[in-house]
């Protein structure tokens, strides 16, 4: 049976609904997306007929995908609570997704000898690896990647992994309680508010542009060589920095559970080389370009 279909978890999301879009440009696979829409939304689905969505949580996996099984050639992985200082309040929906939502998939993935590429975090590198608990989201991640490696050592499962860092763009979140940092400020600025800044401000960042992002992805998805890759900017910035480009306006709030000092650009993990996949459009220039047109 010719295996036809890629498969995305958390299809209907912000980072998800950027690569389907951009998969669909670059290959001639169908995709099937897998989302329970706790954060994604359908106003992300695109219109395509090589695209087929699916509402389910990741721990339904297998019977939701039953039928599709030996028709998926690789399952992109990026449907996992996504947020540091929440995971404190969402514990439960934390672990749920992230612990025993991602062991199904890749159960699944492995039984069905079915290729993952995994949305690791910059959140649990750095630091030299104390960053691992400085969340219950980084925690998770963190204990997630260390099984899939084992899984590689064991069953020599095929997967490549991918840390993601502070990722912007279209159909990023800008509302709510799971909004990004340039999604808040965005908002803030469009409606004339002061810009809120955690505490000390002096936290830096790689925030690194969605489009960059996916072609990160599709680049370590055609080279198949079972890899980890930084996918970031080369260029930080400091929160404090980041909301003076949008405006003088600026409040400070209150720091939170789980804030990093900075973000990481690590070498190696275990015995495992990280590779860096250069990202290089710039987060000035973007929101130059946003300010000029304010874009509602």
């Amino acid at each position: 049976m010719k295996r036809n279909i890629i498969l995305v978890t958390g299809g209907a999301g912000f980072v998800g609904s950027n690569l389907i879009e951009y998969f669909l440009l670059k290959t001639k696979f169908k995709i099937i997306s897998l989302d329970n829409y706790s954060t994604g939304k359908k106003s992300n689905h695109i219109k395509n007929k090589r695209v087929k969505y699916l509402k389910g949580d990741t721990n339904q996996i297998y019977k939701i995908l039953y039928k599709y099984k030996k028709k998926i050639c690789v399952t992109f992985h990026f449907g996992e609570y996504a947020r540091i200082h929440q995971s404190f309040t969402d514990l439960n929906e934390c672990f749920k997704s992230n612990i025993s939502g991602t062991s199904e998939v890749f159960s699944f993935c492995l039984e069905n000898k079915i290729k993952i590429i995994y949305s690791a975090t910059s959140a649990s590198l750095g630091n030299k690896g104390l960053d691992q608990g400085l969340s219950p989201y980084a925690f998770s991640k963190s204990k997630n990647l260390n099984l899939l490696m084992r899984l590689k050592k064991w069953y020599n499962f095929e997967y490549e992994a991918l840390y993601f860092y502070n990722v912007y763009g279209n159909r990023q979140i800008a509302n709510g309680w799971m909004a990004t940092v340039i999604g808040i400020f965005e908002k803030q600025y469009l409606s004339g508010k002061k810009l809120t800044v955690v505490r000390p401000g002096s936290q830096s960042r790689k925030f690194t542009h969605i489009t960059d992002t996916v072609k990160g992805c599709y680049i370590a998805w055609k080279k198949n060589l079972n890899r980890h890759y930084s996918l970031s900017n080369l260029k930080s910035y400091t929160i404090l920095q980041v909301a003076k480009m949008f405006s003088k306006k600026i409040r400070f709030i209150n720091s939170r559970l789980g804030e990093r000092n900075k973000s990481s650009v690590v070498k190696k993990i275990g015995d495992h080389k990280i590779y860096n996949i250069q990202c290089n459009t710039s987060l000035k220039k973007y929101i130059e370009n946003f300010k000029a047109n304010k874009v509602k």
